[in-house]
């Protein structure tokens, strides 16, 4: 029996039939030893795939791949699923798990809003921590109270971790400068920024900028406004901030009306500032984030993970 043969034969016995290596070793009159290493050669020439198959499980090469090239902290990169509502569900669990597992737990998590943060929210399990204390990053009172209102995943967060959220008490984008700096210079509101800037761990996303962003459909922005941002670069916003493809603010005067977080604490956080993103409407934000140094860790889903990896 040729070598190539005889790992086809290795191979059903221990994967189709159960049998241990020492079993395969005794059928076959070769050692234990050899049948190992057959297997492994099996899987390396592609005889043998094996695929984790779990809506829980991760793509552990990617996210080591991922880490290398960007000098990224840690991943959590989850399969494709057959539509993109499944695929945000794994995401999230992703990111709810990882969260889940820090260790020490952080007294004092900052987040900002949105569909995909309401998803981890919804997926974090009760007692998820003890005591925690989430302080809002950004702006969000809205009159429209569309699923993933800023208080709401703040309050769902703080909720299944035993504990209680403090709420930013602005609109994301006001109209005049004075107004904000009027707000955020009010010792209630400066005190709620300065917890949220010195958070131990940091969880947001980023939106496209394109006519379905959430600060259109809560009225911060008009359609025409995004497409004046676009027509300046902006590839999406990070904490209410639109930003180019170098991570740059491309209407310092929106950015000046903007209430919350600046981009500065995430690029100078020394503790996790967790990204979760997916689908393919958020490709050029997300490259953006990781590689003008916005986040230490990534949380997305597999075709993401790719494109990322397909920048020179």
């Amino acid at each position: 029996m040729d070598d190539e043969l005889l790992m086809v034969r290795v191979a059903e016995l221990t994967y189709d039939q159960g049998k241990s290596q020492a079993e395969v070793g005794a059928l076959l009159k070769i050692s234990r030893w050899k049948v190992g290493r057959l297997l492994a050669r099996a899987r390396e020439e592609g005889i043998v795939r094996i695929e984790i198959v779990h809506p829980r499980a991760r793509l552990l090469s990617l996210e080591r791949e991922l880490s290398a090239r960007f000098g990224l902290a840690g991943a959590a990169i989850v399969p494709v699923s057959e539509d993109s509502e499944s695929t945000l569900e794994r995401v999230a669990v992703a990111a709810a798990d990882l969260l889940a597992a820090i260790r020490p737990t952080p007294r004092v998590l900052g987040v900002s809003w949105g569909r995909t943060l309401a998803a981890v929210a919804e997926a974090l399990p009760e007692d998820w921590a003890t005591g925690i204390s989430v302080v809002q990053l950004n702006g969000g009172v809205s009159l429209n109270r569309r699923s993933g209102g800023a208080a709401s995943v703040a309050m769902t967060i703080a909720q299944r971790g035993g504990g209680q959220a403090t709420l930013l008490p602005s609109p994301a984008i006001l109209e005049r400068v004075e107004t904000k700096e009027a707000i955020e210079s009010d010792r209630t509101v400066a005190g709620i920024l300065d917890a949220a800037a010195r958070a131990q761990v940091l969880l947001f996303s980023a939106g496209p900028c394109d006519h379905s962003s959430a600060h259109i459909e809560n009225g911060y922005l008009s359609p025409d406004d995004i497409d004046e941002l676009s027509r300046r670069g902006a590839v999406g916003d990070v904490l209410g901030r639109y930003i180019d493809a170098d991570g740059n603010i491309v209407d310092p005067q929106l950015d000046a009306r903007t209430v919350g977080v600046g981009l500065d604490r995430l690029r100078e956080a020394t503790t996790p500032s967790i990204f979760v993103t997916m689908g393919g409407a958020k490709y050029d934000i997300a490259r953006t984030v990781v590689t003008s140094g916005l986040c230490s860790v990534l949380v997305t889903d597999e075709m993401t993970a790719r494109v990322l990896l397909e920048e020179k």
